[in-house]
């Protein structure tokens, strides 16, 4: 009887907490109220580990890592290009609002692979970060130390002893694997080593709701990768549960590899103090392709959440056909209704999701979507020929993103993530190419079939969508 009572005691102290927390959505206080109510001791424990919006306190530090940084970026007369200079109006309105909440102009003269296999990535950046003769920067969520994480590191300590300024950032907890030795390893080459988050003190360990879940490597100024794949084994499909690993990565030269420098840069100083002013010498305004490309970071550091208004607002300035591929979908309210909105009103709308992931009742929670997309005219398809992680998007074959941003609140509110918005038809076509293969290997849900599914699955799905906020 007293646990009890005790239990919603904490549950009163708590309330007045979570309603004070800084949120935009209204949603994720109402399912930590709910979650509080519902599990009371479990409900305070989570709320306090994951619940806590601690990301006020550092506002000011990012800001001033920008200002004191904002030297590196491409001054405005290299290959910037304006919105009038684009041929599209939707183009020009998305880097004109890109532009306005990231501060990064769209740049010409890029030269980008897109690229769909997991292990032509792993060889390409492999074969640039051999080839570095004077600086690397490395930054990732997930690094396993595992044959694919040794095999890097080795290379990484190979360079960093031939004189090649290498530093590798990591995410805290999605590298928690990284053990002493594997780091001091790197260390004793002359690799500098951070976390970017948690941060040094036992404070900044409590933030395990905010992750650097950017992926980002600039070789020598010159050459960049970005998109959705980490490091480690289960990348080449050598996790035998997951198979077939589906990713979309990038490889760039040309003035966008300078924004990716940026990024770098700021994650860097915010992560250590350190302000990165060497850069190899090379013109930064050197023509490699011809490509329009604008760099766009993300975060809960800023006025606005960059990705999610992004989306919300390409999609409903679609007229012809969205292309969304992510390996974790559950949007946002308006987000779900944007998706609807633009089906209803004729655009052609197709979702690509995951039939398997390392987190399967993520699976689940996706399909508490599906009823109402369907009955709206969205397309959706489930990939199922193993882990799809893979995270796309396509406006009206005029405009594309790909990057490490899922389609979830986490991703969308919480996360610091990095992409990048390809301008022009080709890049597109090229997308859509990879999506039409992928659902050679996929399955269509249909609306009469999914209407079909048990009670289970239906309390299962609608559970779930009421943690969604905080998924």
């Amino acid at each position: 009887m007293w646990l009890f009572v005790e239990g919603y005691l904490v549950t009163l102290l708590l309330m007045p907490i979570v309603l004070l927390q800084p949120r935009r959505n209204s949603s994720a206080t109402l399912a930590w109220m709910m979650a509080i109510l519902m599990l009371p001791y479990l409900g305070a424990v989570l709320f306090l580990v994951f619940g806590i919006n601690r990301v006020e306190r550092r506002v000011a530090l990012r800001q001033a890592s920008r200002a004191r940084l904002g030297q590196l970026l491409p001054p405005p007369s290299l290959r910037v290009v304006l919105p009038s200079e684009v041929q599209s109006p939707l183009e020009a309105r998305l880097l004109r609002l890109t532009h306005r909440l990231t501060g990064f102009s769209a740049t010409s003269g890029n030269s980008v692979e897109i690229i769909d296999d997991t292990n032509r990535t792993l060889g390409l950046i492999e074969q640039a970060l051999a080839t570095a003769r004077h600086s690397i920067h490395l930054e990732y969520y997930i690094w396993q130390p595992d044959r694919t994480g040794n095999r890097l590191r080795e290379l990484l300590v190979g360079r960093a002893r031939a004189g090649v300024r290498v530093r590798c950032l990591y995410d805290g907890l999605g590298s928690l694997l990284l053990g002493r030795q594997f780091l001091r390893s790197l260390r004793e080459a002359g690799v500098e080593v951070a976390a970017a988050l948690p941060g040094s003190s036992f404070r900044d360990r409590w933030s395990i709701n905010l992750r650097n879940h950017r992926k980002i490597i600039v070789v020598d100024d010159r050459i960049a990768f970005t998109g959705g794949m980490n490091i480690g084994d289960e990348y080449h499909g050598r996790n035998p549960r997951l198979g077939f690993w589906r990713d979309t990565h990038l490889r760039i030269e040309g003035p966008a590899v300078a924004q990716l420098r940026q990024i770098f840069c700021e994650d860097w100083f915010f992560a250590t103090g350190a302000v990165l002013p060497d850069q190899a010498p090379h013109r930064a305004d050197e023509p490699l392709g011809d490509l329009i490309a604008q760099t766009i970071p993300g975060g809960p550091d800023g006025v606005a959440d960059v990705f999610h208004a992004v989306f919300f607002a390409a999609i409903n300035d679609a007229r012809e056909q969205i292309t969304l591929a992510t390996s974790y979908f559950v949007p946002t309210d308006p987000l779900e209704t944007a998706l609807e909105t633009a089906a209803l009103r004729g655009v052609r709308v197709r979702l690509l999701l995951p039939g398997l992931l390392d987190h399967q009742w993520m699976v689940t929670a996706q399909r508490a979507w599906y009823r109402n997309l369907l009955k709206a005219g969205v397309e959706i398809w489930e990939y199922q020929r193993g882990m799809f992680h893979a995270k796309t998007l396509t406006i009206d074959g005029v405009w594309s993103c790909v990057g490490s941003t899922n389609f979830d609140s986490r991703s969308l509110l919480l996360n610091f993530e990095a992409g990048l918005a390809l301008l022009g038809p080709r890049p597109a076509r090229d997308l859509l190419a990879q999506f039409e293969v992928d659902l050679r290997h996929s399955r269509r849900v249909e609306l009469a079939e999914f209407e079909r599914r048990g009670w289970m699955a239906r309390l299962s799905e609608q559970s779930l969508r009421l943690l969604a906020p905080i998924l």
